[in-house]
C-alpha cells in the first residue's frame, strides 16, 4: 500500500492491500475509512476484509499535523522537510473489533459527544436541531455533521446561525450543514419552517427540540401566549405535529426533547387535581420566571411520553433528556442573579452537554434499555462520574 511504501516498508499481496481505485484515509478522531473513487462513495469497513481499523499511537517523532485552506488534513515531516496527505500512522493501524454495547457501558461527566459517536457513520441521515447556534445545541449539530449527517440548524437569529455553520465547515469543509429560520415565539414562523423543510423533499431521522429561554420577564408573544411557555414547549409541540408525517415516512426516526430536572419542582394541576390551563400561560400577576420555566419543562416530559406512545408503533421514538447544568450556555443570562447562582453552583454540579442528545439518538444499548421497560419513552438524566445509566419513567 502507499502508506507502507511511504513508511519505507515493502508492499505485499496481503489481504489488507486495497483493490484498484480505492484509497485509505483517516478522520480527525483517528478512525480509518476507505474511499472508492470508481463508485464515488466511502465506507468504514475494509473492502476485502470487512474489518474496521483505527490509528494506534501518536505521530512519529518530527511529524506534525496541519490543515490546508480547504480544510483537509496534511502531515509535515520536519526531519526530511516534506509534506503528504497520507497519515504516516496508516502503516501501523490496529483492527477495531467493536463489541455489542450494553446498558452497563460506562459514561460519565467527562464524556463528550464526539467520543460517543466515535467511529460511527451518519451518512444519509437528516438531523434538525433547534437553537443550534450556541451551547449544547451547537455541539450536537457539529457532532452529527462531522460524522456525516445532513444537519439543519433551526434558529431565530440567522446571523448567528450562519456563523455557526461557518464554524462547522471550518472543521470539515465537506460537512453537510445549513441554517433555516425558526422563531418558536411565532407560530407562523414554525409553520413556515415546516413548509420550507418539506419543500426540500428529504427525510427526517432525528428532531432535537433543544431551543429554550430562561428567566425572562413576563411578556406575551404575538400569538397571545406567555413567552416561556410558547418557546420552550408549545412551539416545539407544534413543530413536531407539522413534521410528524415526515418523521413517520423516515422511520426509524427519533425525537429528542430537552427537558430539565427542574420539572420536579412544579405542578400544573389545581387543588382538585385537574389540569389548570391558567398555570401554563399565566397572567402578569401570577407569573414567576423560574416557575414558568419549570412548568414548561414538565410539559416537555409529558409531551415526549405521549408522543412516544402514539408514534412508536410507526417507528418513531421519543425521549426527554436532562442535559445537566447549562453553566457555559447563555440560558441563564436573563438576570445577573441567576448568572451568579449558576457560577457558584458550577463546581458542585454535573453536566453531560451534547452527549445525551447523541446517546439518545444513536445508542443500540439505549434502545434495548427502553424496550425492556415496556417501550415507554424515558426521561434520561446524566449519571454521576463512574456510574451507570439512570432513568425515570415519564
Amino acid at each position: 500500500m502507499a502508506a507502507l511504501r511511504y513508511a519505507g516498508l515493502d508492499d505485499t499481496d496481503s489481504e489488507d492491500e486495497l483493490p484498484p481505485g480505492w484509497e485509505q484515509r483517516t478522520t480527525k478522531d483517528g478512525w480509518v475509512y476507505y474511499a472508492n473513487h470508481t463508485e464515488e462513495k466511502t465506507q468504514w469497513e475494509h473492502p476485502k476484509t470487512g474489518k474496521r481499523k483505527r490509528i494506534a499511537g501518536d505521530l512519529p517523532y518530527g511529524w506534525e499535523q496541519e490543515t490546508d485552506e480547504n480544510g483537509q488534513m496534511f502531515f509535515v515531516d520536519h526531519i526530511n522537510k516534506r509534506t503528504t496527505y497520507l497519515d504516516p500512522r496508516l502503516a501501523f493501524t490496529v483492527d477495531d473489533n467493536p463489541t455489542k454495547p450494553t446498558t452497563r457501558q460506562r459514561y460519565d461527566s467527562s464524556t463528550t459527544a464526539m467520543e460517543i459517536l466515535q467511529g460511527r457513520d451518519f451518512s444519509g441521515k437528516v438531523v434538525v436541531v433547534t437553537g443550534a447556534n450556541s451551547g449544547i445545541g451547537f455541539e450536537t449539530a457539529k457532532t452529527f455533521a462531522l460524522h456525516g449527517a445532513h444537519v439543519i440548524l433551526a434558529c431565530r437569529n440567522m446571523t448567528r446561525a450562519n456563523e455557526a455553520v461557518s464554524r462547522i465547515l471550518g472543521e470539515w469543509h465537506k460537512a453537510k450543514v445549513e441554517a433555516m429560520t425558526l422563531d418558536l415565539a411565532l407560530l407562523h414562523s414554525v409553520q413556515h419552517f415546516a413548509q420550507a423543510f418539506k419543500a426540500k423533499n428529504v427525510s427526517l431521522h432525528v428532531l432535537v427540540c433543544n431551543a429554550a429561554v430562561f428567566a425572562l420577564p413576563w411578556s406575551l408573544t404575538k400569538d397571545g401566549l406567555e413567552t416561556t411557555f410558547q418557546v420552550n414547549h408549545l412551539g416545539h409541540f407544534y413543530l413536531v405535529q407539522l413534521l410528524q408525517d415526515v418523521l413517520c415516512r423516515s422511520a426509524p426516526a427519533r425525537v429528542v426533547v430537552v427537558s430539565s430536572e427542574s420539572h420536579r419542582f412544579t405542578d400544573i394541576n389545581d387543588s382538585s387535581g385537574k389540569l389548570d390551563f391558567s398555570r401554563l400561560s399565566p397572567s402578569k400577576n401570577d407569573y414567576w420566571a423560574m416557575l414558568a420555566y419549570n412548568r414548561s419543562k414538565l410539559c416537555n416530559i409529558l409531551f415526549s411520553s405521549e408522543l412516544h406512545r402514539r408514534l412508536s408503533p410507526r417507528g418513531v421514538t421519543s425521549n426527554a433528556v436532562h442535559p445537566g447544568n447549562m453553566m457555559y450556555s447563555s440560558l441563564h443570562r436573563g438576570w445577573w442573579v441567576y448568572t451568579l447562582l449558576f457560577t457558584l453552583a458550577r463546581p458542585f454540579t454535573k453536566s453531560m452537554g451534547a452527549l445525551w442528545f447523541d446517546r439518545s439518538f444513536k445508542q443500540p444499548a439505549f434502545d434495548q434499555f427502553t424496550q425492556k421497560r415496556g417501550g415507554l419513552g424515558v426521561f434520561l438524566i446524566p449519571p454521576k462520574k463512574d456510574s451507570y445509566l439512570e432513568e425515570n419513567r415519564c
